[in-house]
């Protein structure tokens, strides 16, 4: 027996040997993990007589097959099965697409197609899942669900009100002031999670470091030993395992606040509850969070969702008075209740994860034709929506400029450039997913800080950042800089317009629906009754049940009710007829527009024109790992492609925002 056991992280495999380790001794069956940090000696042991049971993530499997291609085919030329353990984890995305790859060449070295075995508890469109597994085979895989009622959940929205004239943002990492909400919730979140081991995820890093700082001065006050650490990607290694192991041991109670860095896998035990900073903006996420909480018998889930709200004077803007994250919260919890789950998106990473694959391949390989490399990679594969045509282009594109990845040989072999053999010797090449990746911002060569940018936007757009709006004047998608100047328009809106997380279409729809609604429901705390009862007081008078547009200080709201993706379309159609706008979650606003003005151009663009019209003024293209090294023209073919089912959406927004 052969079995390859996949899973996205080193301290999952970790968990699932301990367990694992004493039944396969008395099956007399070798268990071997294989990652970076495990023992080298059962390594060599498997090598020398290949079965069993090896645990890997994709990492390491891309290591034996660029570095040690004989040991690969030793190891995994003779499987019966494969399991792909956080099947969800893999289903979109660069490291999904990686895998895929991986699997589809593993396969290329058996004489028969191991069969493949997904786990997952956190599925939204099952039938989506088992296309992925299957996607080589001749039959679909068997979906075997199980449904299960889970534990109990217990939740609660609590919402806070910033003081007036506080903005929230500029003061969070700098002196607290105690009657801001921040502070509020802080001080909330110190007298209910201290004791316990529990998860508080709270967005950007900036969020994790303010609400640790405030966490660690209140057990400071209270002469109290420091329960409350900070978990995110830019922290060291040896710091975020340090604190996994202390949640993990359960001697000491921890509480981790977290960007997305502890959602997945990785093994720290049972905590007892999940808080959250923010609305949520993800049911993935927000379930995938939630089954960390509950674990143990007799135990119920506990899920605490802290928002924030601005202050309203009689200068602020109309879409503060929507309360639209006490909204959201509710939207977002009543699609929880009814098991919703985003089905995947169209991947944006094909042509980086191409790059990537094509490299490895000729490092295994020493070096191959150009249709040999399409061959093992497009026909079939992961790849097969890349033609030939294409396919070229890429290859062509890698083999230019003054230090190509990509080099060829008289009689037509692909070999390693110069660039080629430094990326593909380097330990960070395995990884095929970009971390923490941010765009610099900058005004007159003055760094105004790092954003991520999720959304596709172009020269003219308006973002807003450090309590002020900036018109874009160039990108740089390769070094990711977005250059901007000031842009003289009114007050920002507190909802959040930069997030890593974009909206679903179902969310914002959602949201929509709460407006309309009448119940008040009993998760709410007082102040989130009452900010839910003044966003419906300010939808019914602002008419927005029939009326999509809201006048602000300089701007005007088109409130679509659609998600991240539909808007930011949307607001490259406006951008390319002269409109400076910005996206928010459930819609566009334009910006130095009358009402009047702004309802006149929408009505005047009638249907939206072909979606290839649009790519000239999408600028910010290169956001993969290796996409620096893909074709610009390449590039935005594939955002055509990913985007060209959206046309008749909204063109149907368009109509409707005409009427």
């Amino acid at each position: 027996m052969s079995i390859l056991y996949v899973a996205p992280l080193k301290a999952l495999i970790n968990d699932q040997f301990k367990r694992l380790e004493a039944l396969c001794e008395k099956l007399e069956t070798p268990v071997v993990r294989w990652h970076g940090d495990a023992p080298q000696g059962p390594k060599t042991a498997l090598l020398k007589k290949p079965s069993g049971i090896v645990l890997i993530t994709p990492e390491s499997i891309e290591a034996m097959l660029v570095r040690r291609p004989a040991s690969a085919q030793a190891l995994f030329g003779n499987l019966d099965a494969v399991i792909v353990d956080e099947l969800h984890a893999f289903l979109q995305g660069p490291r999904g697409l990686h895998l895929s790859s991986l699997l589809h060449r593993i396969e290329q070295l058996n004489d028969r197609r191991p069969q493949r075995v997904g786990l997952s508890a956190t599925m939204g469109d099952l039938e989506y899942a088992a296309k992925w597994l299957s996607s080589t085979a001749e039959a679909n895989a068997e979906i075997l669900a199980v449904e299960g009622k889970g534990p109990p959940l217990k939740l609660q929205v609590r919402a806070y009100i910033d003081p007036p004239k506080d903005d929230g943002d500029e003061s969070d990492l700098g002196d607290e002031n105690p009657e801001d909400a921040l502070s509020q919730i802080a001080d909330h979140a110190f007298g209910v999670l201290r004791g316990d081991n529990n998860l508080m995820f709270a967005g950007s890093r900036k969020n994790v470091e303010a609400l640790a700082d405030r966490l660690r001065q209140r057990s400071e006050r209270e002469r109290l030993p420091n329960e409350f650490f900070p978990h995110h990607g830019s922290l060291s290694r040896e710091l975020r395992e340090e604190l996994e192991i202390r949640l993990k041991d359960n001697r000491l109670p921890t509480t981790a606040i977290a960007t997305t860095t502890l959602e997945l896998g990785i093994d720290i035990g049972s905590v007892r509850s999940v808080a959250q900073y923010g609305p949520p903006r993800s049911l993935s996420s927000l379930k995938q969070r939630l089954g960390r909480s509950g674990r143990r018998e007799g135990t119920s889930a506990i899920f605490r969702n802290y928002v924030r709200e601005r202050y309203l004077a009689d200068d602020s803007d109309p879409l503060d008075t929507l309360r639209l994250s006490t909204i959201q919260a509710v939207a977002a919890i009543r699609l929880l209740l009814d098991r919703f789950v985003e089905p995947p998106a169209p991947d944006a990473s094909v042509f980086s994860v191409a790059v990537h694959q094509v490299l490895s391949l000729i490092a295994g390989s020493g070096g191959a034709k150009a249709q040999t490399l399409y061959r093992g990679l497009c026909c079939p594969g992961p790849f097969a929506q890349v033609s030939p045509s294409d396919f070229a282009s890429l290859l062509k594109g890698m083999a230019s400029g003054e230090e190509p990845l990509l080099e060829q040989a008289p009689d037509g072999t692909i070999m390693l450039g110069p660039m080629g053999e430094r990326i593909t010797a380097s330990r960070e090449f395995y990884a095929n997913f970009q971390s923490n990746e941010e765009w610099r911002v900058a005004n007159q060569g003055r760094t105004l800080g790092t954003i991520p940018l999720i959304n596709a936007f172009g020269v003219g757009s308006i973002i807003g950042f450090a309590g002020r709006r900036w018109r874009v004047t160039a990108v740089d998608d390769r070094a990711k800089v977005v250059e901007v100047i000031a842009h003289p328009a009114g007050r920002i809106p507190k909802f959040d317009r930069i997030s890593g997380e974009p909206v679903h279409d179902r969310l914002a729809q959602e949201m929509l629906r709460v407006f309309a609604a009448d119940d008040v429901p009993e998760y709410l705390d007082a102040t989130a009754q009452q900010c839910l009862m003044e966003g419906r007081i300010a939808f019914r008078r602002l008419e927005l049940g029939s009326n999509a547009f809201l006048q602000g200080d300089k701007d005007v709201h088109v409130l679509t009710w659609r998600g991240s993706t539909i808007n930011s379309v949307l607001a490259v159609l406006l951008t390319s007829t002269g409109i400076a706008c910005e996206t928010f979650d459930v819609g566009v606003t334009v910006t130095g527009a009358s009402l009047e003005d702004t309802r006149d151009v929408l009505a005047s663009i009638g249907n939206c024109p072909p979606i290839a019209e649009l790519a000239p003024f999408v600028e910010n293209l290169a956001v993969e790992k290796f996409d620096e090294f893909v074709p610009s023209e390449l590039l935005r073919q594939h955002w055509v492609a990913r985007h060209a089912h959206l046309q008749t959406e909204i063109s149907e927004v368009l109509t409707t925002l005409a009427q």
